[in-house]
């Protein structure tokens, strides 16, 4: 595995699987339930402790930064036990010669109870809970083995992380049945205290036959005659939905919650590199890692062509630095057609994941993002406000001034010179005009 010192990162991200594909509940769009086909011969989904410690050792030598960041997915984590999740954050400390220790844990809460809130509470753990909305649209497709809806379950857990002072954000899946419905998911969440929101839009391709690995999923890049899965979004319903929520959030929410594509993309207009490896230019920094300790490219790439090797057998810091992973990561810009590279979204857009890039441009060209569509309405949509948040970020005043802006702007649009009595509130208070800053005029 050839790589040189000059090419190593000096800070990446892996999504752990200690349970691998294993989960208590049975999501009708999971990409990754299927994934147990890729190991046929296993009886136990667990990290066994000699691979924990050595990747929790790895993981923390093989960075040169002072805070490490683990994350913790599945499947189903909690399926494993606190106690399991004690072991951890005692090899964490073990290993973390003088470096700082963060945890994000991501789960479907059907499992939370006092114990496990009491330990994310005492350790600090960033909580991810999967929630797709109010009751009727998170049990269209997050139901239990037997087809039984989760969501009451879920909204236990949640009770149970606001009440043990846990930080907690929520993960929304974008799909088919909710993306109609954006004003009422995003407003249920608001209403249950989530401050950090993420929106995923779930996009699938199904072959026409399961591959030499059983999956039914295809590869990412696999030819155009997979079909996009009933359960996936529509390009134009996600653009609409992200649309819809930021007029929400843009007039009232900014300061006060906080939504993931919002925040990377005010980034870009301030002429920052955003974040977040879907948006970025390359990509090959985000890899994950299964319960066997087999190293794979990314959570979306858990396919055998995309395995780097197992970390029993070859160091993390040469498997993120090895040609196949470098050469993953460039593939990413070098690979966008021209339609893309003349886009006046790019700087945001970077042409998307590569996992979602199976259509062809208008001139016939492959490699355009099956979402490009929704996010160009989308980024064009926002363009005025970003705008405006970064002129204000620059000037060092708050960005939260967008929320008058926004709706100064819509006033100016209906011909009025400010709010009637009865108009939201310019200041984002939710009340009308009358009953505050307009009060007594």
């Amino acid at each position: 595995m050839s790589s040189s010192p000059s090419t190593r990162p000096t800070a990446f991200h892996i999504m752990t699987k200690p349970s691998g594909p294993l989960c208590n509940i049975d999501c009708k769009y999971c990409f990754y339930l299927e994934k147990s086909k890729l190991f046929p011969d296993n009886k136990h989904w667990r990290m066994a402790d000699e691979v924990l410690e050595s990747y929790i050792r790895q993981y923390i030598e093989a960075q040169d930064t002072q805070e490490i960041q683990f994350a913790w997915q599945g499947g189903e984590p909690t399926v494993l036990g606190v106690d399991y999740f004690e072991q951890v954050v005692a090899l964490q400390e073990k290993y973390a010669n003088g470096k700082s220790i963060a945890n994000a844990f991501q789960t479907n809460g059907t499992l939370l109870n006092d114990k496990w809130c009491e330990f994310f509470h005492c350790n600090h753990f960033l909580v991810g809970l999967s929630i797709d909305g109010p009751e009727s649209i998170h049990d269209s497709y997050r139901v239990d083995k037997q087809g039984k809806p989760t969501f009451h379950k879920v909204k236990r857990g949640l009770e149970l992380l606001k009440r043990h002072h846990v930080e907690f954000n929520t993960l929304t899946c974008v799909n088919r049945k909710n993306a109609t419905k954006a004003l009422e998911v995003y407003r249920f969440l608001r209403k249950e205290g989530s401050g950090h929101m993420q929106f995923i839009p779930i996009v699938e391709r199904r072959g026409q036959d399961c591959g030499s690995d059983d999956l039914e999923l295809v590869l990412p890049g696999t030819p155009m005659d997979a079909r996009v899965t009933p359960w996936s979004v529509r390009p134009d319903d996600f653009g609409q939905f992200m649309c819809t929520i930021f007029d929400e959030w843009v007039r009232n929410d900014v300061g006060k919650v906080f939504v993931q594509t919002f925040e990377v993309a005010l980034m870009a207009w301030m002429g920052m590199e955003p974040n977040l490896c879907i948006f970025q230019k390359e990509c090959g920094l985000g890899l994950a890692l299964e319960h066997t300790g087999d190293l794979y490219s990314c959570d979306h790439y858990v396919y055998p062509e995309h395995e780097l090797g197992n970390i029993m057998e070859n160091t993390i810091a040469d498997m993120v630095a090895s040609d196949q992973q470098q050469q993953f990561g460039r593939d990413k810009a070098a690979t966008l057609p021209q339609y893309c590279l003349d886009c006046d979204v790019r700087f945001i857009c970077n042409g998307d994941c590569p996992k979602h890039r199976f259509t062809t441009t208008p001139d016939g060209d492959p490699g355009l993002s099956y979402l490009c569509t929704g996010y160009k309405q989308l980024f064009q949509h926002i363009d005025p406000c970003m705008k405006f948040m970064a002129r204000e970020l620059r000037a060092q005043r708050p960005a939260s001034a967008v929320m008058a802006y926004a709706r100064q702007k819509d006033y100016a649009e209906k011909g009025q010179n400010g709010p009637g009595p009865n108009d939201p509130c310019v200041c984002g208070s939710s009340r009308k005009y009358k009953k505050c800053c307009g009060r007594g005029r």
